[in-house]
């Protein structure tokens, strides 16, 4: 590191089990560019302050996880239109004090579901959860041409009927809300050609968690479960055994990671180096 280091980050709370520096310092190295990647702890009462930060100490850009991808919306100076109709941002670029917010979770997991061969565009998908990552995956979705179910539990519904009515009136088209139970699950996946996990069941230390019933996988399902620690969750386990087709968070993680580097220094990354580090890091995590 010298004067000219231009550095990057990830702000959230907790941070301590992030693998982006590892994945990211790695990217930097191989670019060949000086820039440098750390994890910044910022509690929700500091978000405002932590932002600031950023621009007092030209901090060239800061990925954003939980809990303020929302949160952090009114602190920036711009937004990327696909952020602002998300509602939420996990990548800010700094370009002279001026900080603008993108959200590379909705890019980075259609990257991440055309990687693997699968076009989401006219086709039946289910969606569980209603928080940050699944508004970002269901508007790229929707922007896509996909017909989109969203199931969320009861306690929370009523962010999945308001994240449905905000894409129904957005794309002009019917978005459904239904609760996340066995009955519903067993009705809308055999409609589905898709299957998104996007809530945090089945996250470690929570391993033997799923959100979906073995008997009620198919073959010919595409099951996309966005959590990426442990790197194949029950879901995806049992998903391969039902004879459908898995599709792990790291791709989700890495693409999202790859498109913010591409913000930052304006070149292509090396995604494939960034997959492995991503996954060295994560099983140094799990052993």
């Amino acid at each position: 590191m010298s004067g000219k280091t231009k550095v990057c980050g990830i702000i959230g709370d907790p941070v301590e089990h992030t693998v982006s520096p590892q994945m990211h310092n790695a990217a930097f190295a191989k670019m060949g560019v000086d820039y440098w990647y750390v994890p910044f702890r910022v509690r929700k009462e500091d978000l405002g302050k932590a932002i600031e930060g950023m621009r007092a100490l030209n901090i060239r850009g800061l990925n954003v996880t939980i809990p303020h991808k929302v949160a952090v919306i009114p602190f920036l100076d711009e937004l990327d239109p696909l952020a602002d109709k998300i509602g939420a941002v996990n990548t800010i670029v700094n370009e002279d004090g001026v900080l603008t917010g993108y959200n590379t979770d909705a890019t980075g997991f259609l990257q991440a579901l055309l990687e693997r061969g699968t076009e989401p565009k006219r086709k039946n998908i289910v969606i569980l959860g209603a928080g940050g990552a699944s508004r970002a995956i269901s508007f790229i979705l929707a922007e896509r041409g996909a017909h989109l179910v969203i199931l969320n539990r009861q306690l929370e519904l009523d962010w999945a009927e308001e994240l449905a009515h905000r894409i129904s009136r957005v794309f002009q088209k019917e978005v459904k809300a239904l609760k996340l139970d066995e009955e519903n699950l067993a009705t809308v996946l055999d409609w589905a050609d898709i299957l998104v996990n996007a809530t945090s069941v089945g996250m470690s230390p929570n391993i033997n968690e799923t959100p979906v019933p073995a008997k009620l996988l198919k073959p010919g399902l595409v099951v996309f479960d966005i959590v990426y620690n442990p790197i194949k969750t029950r879901l995806l386990r049992e998903v391969e055994a039902a004879g459908a087709e898995t599709i792990s968070g790291v791709d989700m993680l890495v693409w999202q990671g790859a498109l913010a580097v591409e913000k930052w220094t304006g070149l292509k990354e090396p995604i494939e180096l960034m997959r492995e580090e991503a996954i060295k890091g994560l099983q140094k995590n799990e052993n």
